[in-house]
């Protein structure tokens, strides 16, 4: 109980080991140098200045590593977290205002409390609501959205509002086709030159930071930049709650407190395979609960586990979280005695540093290889992403049609399993006829199905029942290969009592081989298994037919597609 109350107190020992101290030392550093500017440029993102950014970078990243599961997990601000951030509050206020301030940090309590219900309650598992499919699909589409908002700063002009980001772009290409700033596209690119050639190096994003606001100062740069930041740390505040509002943002708290979760354990497991680490998803969402409500009450905005830190983390020798509290020391520092230094930083800086950022979050192979998997799943991500896409900055409406589309399917699947016809195949297994191109037995029809017996496919399994007698004139025999029966309801229950007395009525037995004890048990309470015939029951397909071969002319057996002599003369002892 102590572990799972301060789990911190599992490696602070740790730190007695001196290479351990070093390696977290070197560790926070390293991040802190990256943790910096990347901060600014998501505040950028998240409709928020500058200095809020820092706040995000201060203390919740410390509260995470403290309270966390993972030891290089790296929080603080993340670009798809600020993008859900800008688009739910901008629903209700403009950016930049006051307002929006303090909606943003009423926002990250929201996202903070959630996180800590879920996780004191132990339901993490609610974090695979979310398929695949949809999650690659909003990615990508977040990634391209939060890239191509940052054109207004990279080409130095002013978009033009729209009610569909679309637009917006469109506005922006416009406007600078008609004026470009060239001084604006000449920053962004000599930092895109520096991020590119440094790009396998930790220090590229600090390298570039350096480097344009050097030169932002000595050449008096002509455009956007950051100004003051004031100078301090982030002064006590409870955030102003107002249940109009929260009803508002409740939306946005909730796919940030999901997607959030999501990306953050993606690449906490990640680390944790090479660091042979376990996990707790449930105290990790502690963690990142307690992160958001600590940063909300210091003016920070919804903060979440970074891909890219935490890699830097890791790769920088961090062997507990005493490396985010060093990173937060690092911060710390700046916010008192740095913050006059960033007053050239060019805003074409940040935008492009935001823009080689989420450059990682576009993942094509994902989307091929969910095709491959069944094209419905790729269908899943591509409507997803498209949807997305063009609905945005409404990117609720995303998430909402991939889920939609994804139930669907899943409840399409569930309610029309596999249902196949076996026969003997000349090397001796029982299987799949239609897919091998194999003869059926005229008199016994042996059918594996594969699904639940419930109110949402039962009438289905009747069907196909039903067909086999069509299909089939001379059938004088079913097996029900029920190895994939795992769950059986009452509407299940009672389709299979009736689909057996209707059968019966016209001359056709049914049996039952490799049946599941919960199948078998909800049989034995309802006296179904009375009515079926406890002898209608075999372990294996090949029990079923050598019972049925007895009472069956000899004739038969030996022309039938489903026997297979063997050396004893007793039938074929193969099945599947």
């Amino acid at each position: 109980m102590i572990y799972r109350l301060f789990p911190f107190l599992r490696w602070l020992p740790e730190l007695r080991d001196a290479s351990t101290l070093r390696g977290d030392l070197i560790a926070g550093i390293t991040v802190a140098a990256v943790l910096i500017p990347q901060s600014m440029a998501y505040a950028r993102l998240a409709g928020l200045p500058a200095v809020v950014g820092l706040y995000a970078a201060f203390l919740p990243p410390v509260v995470a590593g403290l309270f966390g599961s993972s030891r290089q997990l790296a929080t603080g601000p993340v670009a798809l977290v600020a993008l859900i951030s800008a688009a739910t509050v901008g629903k209700i206020a403009p950016p930049g205002s006051t307002d929006f301030i303090t909606y943003s940090i009423l926002l990250a309590l929201m996202v903070g409390v959630s996180r800590l219900a879920l996780g004191l309650l132990r339901l993490g598992m609610l974090v695979n609501l979310l398929s695949g499919p949809v999650v690659v699909g909003f990615t990508n589409a977040a990634a391209l959205i939060i890239a191509s908002s940052q054109m207004p700063a990279i080409l130095g002009v002013d978009s033009q509002p729209a009610d569909r980001h679309l637009q917006v772009v469109v506005n922006t290409v416009s406007s600078a086709l008609a004026d470009i700033h060239w001084p604006s596209l000449g920053m962004a690119a000599l930092t895109g030159v520096i991020l590119f050639a440094l790009r396998f190096r930790f220090e590229k994003i600090l390298v570039a930071f350096v480097v344009t606001t050097a030169v932002s100062w000595f050449f008096g740069y002509q455009g956007d930049v950051v100004g003051d930041v004031p100078r301090g740390l982030p002064s006590f505040a409870i955030p102003h709650f107002d249940s109009d509002i929260a009803s508002s943002l409740a939306i946005g708290a909730a796919f940030i407190t999901v997607i959030g979760l999501m990306e953050a354990m993606s690449i906490a497991k990640s680390i944790a395979t090479k660091t042979r680490q376990q996990l707790d998803v449930n105290q990790e969402l502690v963690g990142q609960g307690l992160s958001n409500i600590v940063g909300s009450l210091f003016q920070s905005f919804a903060v979440s586990g970074s891909f890219s830190r935490s890699a830097i983390n890791y790769e920088s020798g961090a062997r507990t979280g005493f490396a985010t509290v060093v990173c937060s020391c690092v911060v710390m520092a700046t916010l008192l005695f740095l913050t006059p230094l960033l007053y050239h930083l060019p805003q074409a800086t940040l935008a492009t540093i935001i823009v080689f950022a989420v450059l990682s979050l576009v993942r094509l192979d994902p989307v091929v290889v969910a095709w491959r998997v069944t094209p419905k799943d790729g269908a899943v991500a591509v409507v997803t992403f498209l949807s997305t896409l063009i609905l945005a900055p409404q990117l609720h409406f995303g998430i909402a049609i991939g889920v939609s589309l994804t139930l669907i399917l899943y409840l399409h699947r569930s309610m029309r399993p596999h249902v196949a016809y076996l026969s003997r195949h000349p090397d001796g297994p029982l299987v799949d006829a239609e897919a091998n191109d194999l003869a059926l037995d005229k008199s016994i029809a042996l059918i594996r199905f594969d699904g639940r017996l419930y109110f949402g496919d039962s009438s289905y399994f009747e069907s196909k029942i039903l067909e086999a007698v069509t299909r089939l004139p001379e059938l004088e025999f079913i097996i029900i290969d029920s190895g994939g029966i795992n769950q059986i309801n009452a509407t299940g229950e009672r389709t299979l009592r009736d689909t057996v007395t209707n059968l019966r009525s016209v001359g056709i037995d049914i049996y039952f081989t490799r049946a599941k004890s919960q199948f078998v048990d909800v049989l034995e309470r309802t006296g179904c298994l009375d009515h079926i015939g406890r002898d209608h029951f075999f372990d294996w397909n090949q029990h079923a037919l050598d019972h049925l071969w007895t009472r069956m002319d000899p004739a038969k057996r030996v022309r039938s597609p489903l026997h297979v002599p063997t050396p004893g003369g007793n039938g074929g002892i193969w099945a599947i």
